[in-house]
């Protein structure tokens, strides 16, 4: 195939890569913002719309992983149609686990029906993580659908938050629990879903750091928040020149 039949081949194939993976993004987004509609009002006829977009983000994913396969083994690219492709195959993963959670949250959804309102107001801060987890599942995505690698360089210090908060609500749900102020099988289920949450936001940075890979070529250290945190103390601790 002469060069410029092969280019045009290429770009072909990235182009409808690409059309996917924001597809994909936007399936699994979706999905999660509906599965905490849902959970919020413990609404079945959400939960089951969850579930149908768990099935499409796997079968798109599926679609993706062949597209990427054929684009290495046909056209052999480099440089940063290389990362777009295998960046792409990771971050796949990363989305589909998103949705997962999102269906996870909704077969909470469905067994917290039974339970009575009022419990519910003793783990508010739940919706705090919720949204917290969200915007940094939007934020990632745009970052891979704009390719700005910038707008992700932060993120995780953004999860450190969220970390602290997943913490917190440990503490106080476990703290009601032994205090008899919640009903032991709601609080273990409100551990599922803060724990899902904190989840949702390491897949988040995890397509945030190969965002800023795909886009520069530089891997970002991931350091431990504990790590970080014992450098700027020791780094503080100096004496000024």
């Amino acid at each position: 195939m002469p060069q410029a039949a092969e280019r045009k081949a290429l770009e072909k194939g990235l182009h409808k890569l690409n059309e996917n993976m924001v597809t994909l993004a936007e399936l699994a987004e979706l999905s999660i913002r509906k599965a905490v509609d849902g959970l919020t009002r413990l609404d079945p006829e959400v939960a089951q719309e969850v579930f149908t977009l768990d099935q499409e983000v796997y079968g798109l994913q599926l679609e993706i992983e062949r597209t990427c396969i054929d684009l290495l083994a046909l056209h052999a690219p480099v440089a940063r149609d290389l990362r777009t492709i295998t960046t792409s195959l990771k971050i796949t993963t990363d989305l589909d686990r998103i949705g997962r959670y999102g269906k996870d949250l909704s077969e909470l959804t469905l067994q917290f029906r039974d339970r009575h309102i009022v419990e519910r107001a003793d783990v508010a801060r739940i919706q705090e993580m919720a949204d917290r987890t969200i915007t940094m599942v939007d934020t990632a995505i745009e970052a891979f659908v704009h390719r700005n690698a910038e707008s992700v360089r932060n993120i995780i210090e953004v999860d450190d938050a969220v970390d602290l908060l997943h913490d917190e609500n440990f503490k106080d749900i476990v703290r009601r629990m032994t205090e008899g102020k919640l009903n032991v099988e709601t609080g273990a289920r409100y551990l599922l879903v803060n724990r899902y949450f904190e989840r949702i936001a390491d897949h988040a940075v995890n397509i945030g750091l190969r965002v800023v890979y795909m886009v520069t070529g530089d891997w970002l250290p991931r350091v431990r928040a504990a790590d970080r945190a014992k450098r700027r103390d020791d780094g503080s601790a100096k004496p000024t020149p």
